[in-house]
C-alpha cells in the first residue's frame, strides 16, 4: 500500500491558481478527479494526518501513488476540465451516477434526409432531437399515435423504407393518411423536413400556434362550405388538445425549468429531475449515486449538474434550474451553463409558490426511489465485498481482487476459434473493457488445441500490458514538480491494456492453468494471480498444485466466479458465431475485378436482390453511382455464368468460407422484415 508521504510534492511547487489535479495508482491509472481554485490550499488537506481524513479518502490517497494537475485560467474553466476528464477516465473514487432505469426518449431523426421519429434507449446521437424521458414507450407510442394525424411523418424503418421504395407502394400508415409517403415520393425531401421540424417545435412546447393555425384553417374550410375538410380539420384539433392533456401543466407562467432533488445518506443518495417546458412536465428522470468519495450534499448537485448537462448541448440547458441546495460556487457555475445555452441560465433553491411544491413533488418521489432501490439491492454491497473478501482468503491473495479478467476459448471442431476477456471490477461486470481475440495459431491457421489457444492469448494480452507500460515512459511525468505539460497531455489517451488484473481466471482445470502459467512466465509477469475454474465439479485450480481449492457450493466468492466464468463463455460464444457467420457467407459478386463492399452493396441496395441484379442491362448497371461499363459488363458476365450463388445481401461484407461451393438455392420468397419491437410492418403504433 503505498505511503502518501512517498509522492507528497512540497508545497512551494504547487500553484496557487485554480486548476484541476489527478491522483493515479501504481500502474499509471487515474483514480480520482477533482478541481480547486487553489490548488496548493486544495492539494494540501490530502497530505494531512490520515486519522483526520474521511475514510473513503484515506483508502483513496493510500491507493495512489502519484498527484499531476493541470493549471486553468478561470474557475469556469476547471469545472468543464473536470468534467471531461471524468467523462474520459471513468476514475474510481470519483461519484457515481447510475440510472435508476432506462429510460426511453421520443426522438426524431433529423439529420436524416427523410427524418424518422421513434422511441429510443441509450446514448444519445449527433443530429437528433430528442423529447423526454418518458416513463413508459407505450406512453410515447400513444402520443405519437395521435400526432401522427397533425403531423404525418415517416415512423418505418430503414429496411421498410427501403422496401416501399422499390415495389412503389407505401406501407399501411401511408394508406390511411398517418404518414406523408415519402418512400414513395408523395412528398419532398424539403417539405417532408419541415413537417418534421414543426412536429419537433410542437414537441418543444410551442403548442399554441399549431392550434391557432389548425382552428382557423377548419374556419376557412366551413366558411367554403368544405364540411368534409372542416371536419377533419377539427378531428386534427381534438387529437392535439389530447396530446396536450397527456402533459400536465404544473406551471402557469409557461416556464422552462429543470427541478431535481435529492435524497441520501452517507453510501448512496437517490436523484430525481422534473424536465418542465413551456409549464409541462415533458420528462422525468432518477439516478442513483454510490457516494465514492467523502462529499457534501453541494458538492453532489454540482457533480450532478455536470452530469446532467455536460455532453447533451445547449439544447437541454433550460433558462432555470431549480435545486435543493446551491452547488458550493452557484456564480461559476451558472457561468458555465450560460455558456452551454448561449444565454443567461438561473441556478437556485426555489422559496415559495407553485415552483417549491413541485420541487417537494420532486423530493418525494426522490425518496421512493431510494426505497425501492434499498429494497432491490438489499445486502448487494455488502455481498460483493464478502464474495471478493472470500476468494482473496482462498486464493490466498495479499488484497481483495478488485479486478478480475476472465478468459475462455470458442470454436467449431477447431475453426473460427476466439476467445474472450471480460473484465469485472468491485464484483460488477465492466463491459466497456470487454475484448475478443481471433486466434492465430503459429502459421495463421488457428491454435492446435485449447491450451495453444488460451497460452496465444493471455501472452497477447500481457504482451499488450507490458508494450502500454513501456510507450508511457515515452509520456513520463515531471513527479517533482507535478505539472503535466500541454503537450504530454495531448499526447496521453486511455490505454485499453494499460491496467493489469489482481487475478485471472480462465475457463477450465489444470491444462488451462498451466497454459496460462507459461505464457506469464515467459512475459515475466509476476504480480499477477492466476486460477482456473472447472466447470464439472467447479473446481478452483491454482497453478503449481495437485489439488483443487474447493469452495462451498453456498459460497458468495463461488458464485462470483461462476459468474465471471459464465460472462466469458456467453461472450466467447457470441463473438465465435460472428466470425462464423461471417465466414460462412459467400457472394458470387466476390470475384468480379473491382467490385469491392461498397459497391457490391450500392448494386444491392438499388435493385433489392440479385434476383432484379441478374435481369439489369449494363446500362442500367452502370448507371449505379460508382459503376463504370467496364465493371458493369464484368458484372453482368459473373451472374451469367455457371454456379452463380446468392449474394450476402446488403450490409454485410462476405468472406469466402471453408469447404465445397454450396449449391444454388431458390430466392427466398418476399416476406416483410419484423421491427425491433416485433411490429411485422416495422411502424411505430400504440
Amino acid at each position: 500500500m503505498p505511503d502518501p508521504a512517498t509522492y507528497r510534492p512540497a508545497p512551494g511547487e504547487i500553484p496557487t491558481s485554480p486548476g484541476v489535479y489527478r491522483f493515479r495508482d501504481p500502474h499509471g491509472r487515474v483514480i480520482y478527479v477533482g478541481k480547486a481554485k487553489n490548488l496548493r490550499s486544495r492539494l494540501s488537506s490530502y497530505f494531512q494526518d490520515l486519522s483526520n481524513l474521511h475514510s473513503r479518502t484515506q483508502t483513496m490517497v493510500t491507493t495512489a501513488a502519484s498527484v499531476e494537475w493541470t493549471v486553468v485560467g478561470t474557475e469556469v474553466e476547471a469545472l468543464a476540465l473536470e468534467y471531461s476528464w471524468i467523462k474520459q477516465f471513468d476514475p474510481r473514487f470519483n461519484v457515481k451516477y447510475r440510472d435508476d432505469k432506462s429510460y426511453p426518449f421520443l426522438a426524431v431523426t433529423m439529420a436524416d434526409e427523410f427524418p424518422r421519429a421513434q422511441v429510443m434507449r441509450g446514448a444519445k446521437r449527433p443530429g437528433t432531437r430528442y423529447f423526454g424521458p418518458y416513463g413508459h414507450a407505450w406512453a410515447i407510442r400513444e402520443t405519437l399515435d395521435l400526432l401522427l394525424r397533425v403531423f404525418p411523418i415517416r415512423t418505418c424503418s430503414a429496411g421498410v423504407f427501403r422496401r416501399a421504395g422499390q415495389s412503389g407502394r407505401p406501407c399501411l400508415l401511408g394508406y390511411i393518411d398517418k404518414c406523408s409517403a415519402p418512400c414513395v415520393g408523395r412528398i419532398s425531401p424539403e417539405d417532408h423536413k419541415a413537417l418534421a421540424q414543426d412536429f419537433c417545435d410542437f414537441m418543444a412546447g410551442d403548442t399554441a400556434r399549431f392550434v391557432r393555425r389548425i382552428e382557423r384553417q377548419m374556419q376557412e374550410a366551413a366558411a367554403s362550405m368544405e364540411y368534409e375538410q372542416a371536419a377533419r380539420l377539427r378531428d386534427d384539433v381534438q387529437a392535439l388538445q389530447r396530446a396536450l392533456e397527456k402533459n400536465v401543466v404544473v406551471l402557469g407562467d409557461a416556464t422552462d425549468a429543470d427541478i431535481f432533488a435529492l435524497v441520501g445518506d452517507d453510501l448512496e443518495a437517490a436523484v430525481q429531475v422534473f424536465h418542465v417546458r413551456g409549464g409541462r412536465i415533458r420528462g422525468q428522470r432518477g439516478w442513483v449515486v454510490e457516494k465514492v468519495e467523502d462529499v457534501t450534499d453541494a458538492q453532489l448537485v454540482e457533480h450532478l449538474l455536470q452530469q446532467v448537462y455536460g455532453g447533451e448541448g445547449e439544447a437541454s440547458v433550460p433558462r432555470e434550474v431549480l435545486v435543493p441546495v446551491l452547488p458550493p460556487d452557484p456564480q461559476q457555475v451558472m457561468a458555465w451553463l450560460a455558456g452551454l445555452r448561449g444565454s443567461k441560465v438561473d441556478v437556485r433553491v426555489p422559496q415559495r409558490g407553485e415552483k417549491r411544491e413541485l420541487a417537494e413533488t420532486v423530493r418525494k418521489n426522490a425518496e421512493h426511489a431510494l426505497v425501492l432501490h434499498r429494497t432491490r439491492r438489499a445486502g448487494d454491497l455488502t455481498t460483493r465485498s464478502q464474495a471478493l473478501r472470500e476468494i482473496q482468503e482462498a486464493l490466498d491473495l495479499a488484497t481483495a481482487p478488485l479486478r478480475i479478467e476472465c478468459y475462455d476459448v470458442s470454436h467449431t471442431q477447431g475453426t473460427y476459434q476466439s476467445a474472450s476477456m471480460v473484465v469485472f471490477e468491485d464484483g460488477l461486470p465492466r463491459k466497456s473493457e470487454y475484448r475478443s481475440f481471433s486466434i492465430r495459431g503459429p502459421e495463421g491457421e488457428g491454435a492446435r488445441d485449447d491450451t495453444a489457444a488460451m497460452y496465444e492469448v493471455i501472452t497477447r494480452r500481457f504482451r499488450r500490458y507490458l508494450a502500454d507500460r513501456a510507450r508511457s515512459g515515452e509520456l513520463e511525468l515531471d513527479l517533482e514538480s507535478g505539472e503535466v505539460d500541454a503537450e504530454v497531455e495531448a499526447a496521453e489517451d486511455k490505454k485499453r491494456f494499460a491496467y493489469p488484473p489482481h487475478l485471472v481466471v480462465v475457463d477450465g482445470g489444470p491444462p488451462q492453468v498451466a497454459a496460462a502459467q507459461r505464457a506469464l512466465d515467459d512475459l515475466g509477469v509476476t504480480d499477477v494471480a492466476l486460477c482456473g475454474l472447472a466447470k464439472r465439479l467447479e473446481e478452483v485450480w491454482v497453478p503449481n498444485d495437485d489439488y483443487p481449492v474447493i469452495l462451498e457450493r453456498s459460497s458468495e466468492g463461488l458464485y462470483l466466479l461462476q459468474r465471471v466464468r459464465d460472462e466469458a463463455h456467453r461472450f466467447a460464444i457470441t463473438q465465435h458465431r460472428k466470425r462464423r457467420s461471417k465466414g460462412m457467407t459467400v457472394s458470387v459478386l466476390d470475384d468480379v475485378p473491382g467490385l469491392g463492399p461498397a459497391r457490391q452493396k450500392a448494386l444491392l441496395t438499388h435493385f433489392g436482390s440479385v434476383k432484379r441484379l441478374r435481369a439489369a442491362s449494363v446500362e442500367e448497371i452502370a448507371s449505379v453511382r460508382g459503376m463504370g461499363t467496364t465493371t458493369a459488363e464484368a458484372v453482368v458476365a459473373a451472374l451469367a455464368g455457371p454456379g452463380a450463388r446468392p449474394a450476402a445481401g446488403p450490409g454485410t461484407e462476405p468472406t469466402a468460407g471453408p469447404g465445397p461451393e454450396p449449391a444454388a438455392r431458390p430466392p427466398a420468397p418476399d416476406v416483410p422484415p419484423t421491427a425491433p419491437d416485433g411490429d411485422p410492418a416495422g411502424i411505430l403504433t400504440p
